[in-house]
């Protein structure tokens, strides 16, 4: 569970498409950009807040300064909202929350006027609903100051004389601006993204066709050339990979023209041999002989086959594999060769026959010549069909069954020029099932032998 989570956090912050990389590359600016302004903004709005509180404060504080003080007015007016009053003490609890930001302003902004204060104290309380500062200011601004803001009191010491007290709203909440941005990005991300994306998705969509094309491409691709399309750079490498496609095609014929030729060059003089080796008098020779002749006609049949195996002839059939394979082994039981097939149900595939009995031939020989007979069974699953081969011979050594897949290998402790062959039947035989969508195994069998195993995919 923790690994496919994780597979899936990484395809959505690493999109395989063009439009979708460009759409995150630019989410990713604009929530930058946004989160700078925001920045920006917050610090302007917290200044020109300060600015609008301390402005009015100083001009109070300045104005109780120059007014004169009458007797007995030290004790504390009755609190009116924004008028300066005069206390002989700091009336401000000191359990009250401060705000340092607006002592500091004040401190800077009486001093100056020529001002210098003693100590300046600042409280925030509750706002009281029924104050009548609230009635004199819009409904709206003053529910909100209720919902979100605070009453913020504030005491000016004069040394040796007495407290210049006065009352302030603050509003400390910055959630309305916090929803404005936040509606400022989603519409930014209409007006940009979409548009992106569906501009990404035309410009990717002549790559996606190259793709397929690239993807559909084979020795016998006939198709039709990709029509370019999308910008100047999509269309140059449109147009480079058509060019490619026609020069591959054209040297793949040039390849099999010239192994025809070979082909045909080489098997004249073998022919001609095979007539002159009639007039040896000795027919242990002559035997010899024509042994050597089948023998090169059979190698040079083999190295043409794999040259040629990437371009086939052939087309695609609907075949019964298991007659096929059936009919591969009535040929070796024609010949008096000990293998045996165990019968199965008739299955339907889809597969270029003369190629795939070729291979099912190479497996049944090399069994035959190396351990004297071979089993062969037709193993069908949900996923796959294996044709299984198995012999009782002196097998291969693990660290060597890969080995044996290259042209031209030779075991030498049991594959050697006694028993004929080159090295060609395994590699033939495993390229001729990868291009079916298969593959071979080999595999040591307990009690000693081999089973090499052709796996192909149902369907």
């Amino acid at each position: 569970m923790d690994g496919a989570a994780n597979g899936a956090t990484r395809r959505l912050w690493r999109p395989r498409t063009l439009a979708g990389q460009l759409a995150l590359l630019v989410a990713i600016g604009l929530f930058i950009a946004q989160a700078i302004n925001f920045g920006l903004l917050l610090r302007e709005r917290r200044g020109l807040r300060l600015e609008q509180t301390t402005g009015p404060v100083v001009a109070r504080l300045i104005d109780a300064v120059e007014r004169p003080v009458r007797p007995g007015r030290l004790r504390g007016d009755r609190e009116t909202h924004a008028r300066v009053r005069r206390y002989a003490a700091n009336p401000i609890p000191t359990a009250a929350q401060r705000l340092p930001e607006v002592e500091v302003a004040l401190r800077e902004a009486l001093a100056e006027t020529g001002l210098r204060p003693g100590r300046i104290v600042t409280g925030l309380g509750r706002i009281d609903p029924a104050n009548p500062w609230l009635r004199r200011m819009p409904l709206k601004r003053a529910e909100r100051l209720i919902a979100r803001g605070a009453e913020l009191r504030i005491a000016v010491e004069r040394p040796g004389q007495d407290w210049l007290v006065l009352n302030t709203f603050w509003l400390s909440d910055d959630r309305d601006l916090v929803w404005r941005l936040a509606g400022q990005t989603a519409v930014l991300y209409l007006l940009v993204l979409v548009p992106l994306l569906l501009a990404g998705r035309q410009l990717s969509r002549p790559l996606r066709e190259l793709t397929r094309a690239a993807e559909r491409f084979g020795p016998r691709d006939e198709g039709e050339a990709v029509p370019p399309s999308g910008p100047e750079d999509v269309r140059q490498l449109i147009t480079a990979f058509n060019d490619l496609r026609l020069r591959v095609t054209a040297m793949l014929d040039e390849k099999d023209r010239m192994l025809g030729a070979i082909g045909h060059d080489l098997r004249t003089p073998l022919a001609a041999l095979r007539v002159r080796i009639e007039s040896v008098e000795d027919d242990a020779d002559r035997a010899r002989m024509a042994d050597t002749i089948a023998e090169m006609n059979r190698t040079l049949d083999d190295i043409l086959s794999l040259a040629r195996i990437g371009r086939p002839s052939e087309a695609p059939t609907e075949v019964d594999l298991a007659a096929l394979v059936d009919a591969v082994v009535e040929d070796f039981r024609d010949l008096g060769q000990n293998v045996a097939f165990e019968e199965a149900a008739r299955l339907k595939m889809r597969m270029r026959p003369a190629l795939m009995r070729r291979a099912i031939r190479n497996l049944i020989e090399n069994a035959v010549k190396y351990g004297g007979g071979a089993e062969v069974r037709l193993v069908v699953s949900a996923r796959e069909v294996a044709i299984e081969v198995a012999d009782r011979g002196p097998g291969i050594p693990d660290a060597r069954l890969d080995d044996v897949f290259d042209p031209f290998t030779r075991l030498e402790t049991s594959r050697n020029r006694d028993t004929g062959g080159i090295g060609l039947g395994l590699a033939l035989a495993r390229t001729i099932v990868r291009q079916a969508g298969g593959d071979i195994r080999l595999a040591n069998r307990d009690g000693g032998g081999l089973c090499a195993t052709i796996a192909l995919p149902r369907g």
